[in-house]
């Protein structure tokens, strides 16, 4: 664990200002759901940024069946919840699956982002029910949806979530094998969601790339799920654009996380052999200066140089690392990828009691002072990477 120093960077009101814009204009675009109009307008939105700071910016599509939920809800003793399909498991027709709670269709508590682990993992594979209500757990009551990593390799029976604040309802039905229909009826839409990407050029093209990437797509409006990420993004590519780098920067903001990391798999299907020709890649995950929770920031890093470098601009920027991840251990987000491709990478994320919760937006969600010293931390550790070997 590395202990906050009291040294901290300089954070002008100019760069404060622009990080709180960003989000703010962010969040206040609403559902940021991948291959949908809103996701659409905010990639545009987003090139928009890129091009005022300076470089050219590409929407770089790829496609998907987007899962549209048409009804989705649990009926037990004439009273009906509203709730969300989990996007990799099985759906119902419209009539929806009846059954008796505990025997037919199973009840169970999760963790967000667990939904393949743990007790509803279990359910979802022993092949015992017929459906499975899922009451999610977030930090704070509410339903918070989990990701969809399975969503091209779907499995298991119809999976609804629901808000927590309906647990102890649930556990008295469940205890009486009450009759229960659950109905996650969606409907399957060919759409095209899109990768904002950018490149920043070096004074030595011969010399390997670095990638820096963040995710751009989530549940809900996700402010400070993602927009500490894309605030800090935005702030390398100003900072590189309006110096003479090295080496070439590759930018990428992709849609696509809440459904397997759909995005960033197409923008290195793209580029073949880019995952281990970059000579770095930087992951700026999910949480960035997510309000609730400062001092809980997690580092991911594929080596110690990797991890020493990320360390080294945090601590200089005055902030807290508070959770490593284990040496060869599979990262969490889009840094998966970099890593099952056999990459170099580093990965911040931070922590967020407001994490995949229908509240995350406004003001009291994200620190802004915050997130520019996470940039500047980011901007230090991209220079240091592109001084290595």
């Amino acid at each position: 664990m590395s202990r906050r120093v009291a040294a901290q960077p300089a954070v002008t009101p100019e760069a404060v200002q622009r990080i709180a814009g960003a989000i703010r204009e962010y969040e206040a675009q609403g559902f940021h759901r991948t291959g949908t109009a809103i996701d659409r307008m905010s990639g545009e939105w987003l090139a928009a940024l890129v091009e005022r700071a300076g470089p050219r910016a590409t929407l770089e599509p790829f496609a998907l069946r987007r899962v549209d939920p048409v009804v989705s809800t649990l009926t037990i003793a004439g009273r009906r919840i509203e709730g969300i399909p989990l996007f990799d498991g099985a759906f119902t027709t419209q009539p929806g699956i009846s059954g008796r709670l505990g025997s037919e269709i199973a009840v169970v508590e999760t963790a967000v982002n667990a939904a393949g682990a743990g007790a509803l993992g279990d359910a979802r594979r022993s092949g015992r029910y017929r459906a499975i209500v899922a009451i999610t757990k977030g930090a704070r009551p509410g339903l918070c949806p989990s990701n969809a990593d399975d969503f091209l390799s779907p499995f298991g029976p119809p999976v609804l979530q629901v808000s927590s604040v309906e647990a102890s309802w649930l556990a008295g039905h469940a205890a009486q094998g009450s009759s229960a229909t659950v109905v996650a009826y969606v409907m399957r839409n060919q759409a095209t969601a899109v990768n904002v990407v950018a490149e920043v050029p070096g004074t030595d093209p011969s010399r390997p790339p670095v990638v820096v990437m963040t995710p751009r797509s989530g549940w809900y409006r996700c402010g400070s799920e993602r927009g500490g990420g894309i605030a800090c993004w935005l702030e390398i590519l100003r900072a590189l654009a309006a110096s003479q780098p090295s080496r070439t920067t590759m930018f990428v903001a992709s849609s696509g996380h809440e459904l397997g990391h759909l995005g960033i798999d197409a923008y290195i299907a793209r580029r073949e052999g880019i995952v281990k020709r970059a000579g770095a890649w930087l992951h700026l995950g999910a949480n960035i200066g997510a309000a609730t929770m400062l001092n809980n920031n997690l580092v991911q890093a594929s080596d110690d140089e990797m991890d020493g470098v990320l360390t080294k601009g945090m601590i200089g920027a005055g902030l807290e690392i508070a959770r490593r991840a284990p040496r060869g251990r599979v990262p969490a987000g889009e840094a998966e990828a970099v890593h099952h491709g056999g990459g170099r990478y580093a990965s911040a994320i931070g922590g967020n009691a407001l994490f995949h919760h229908p509240d995350d937006h406004g003001p009291a969600a994200t620190d802004p002072a915050v997130i520019a010293r996470f940039s500047a931390a980011f901007v230090d550790a991209v220079r240091a990477i592109m001084l290595a070997a």
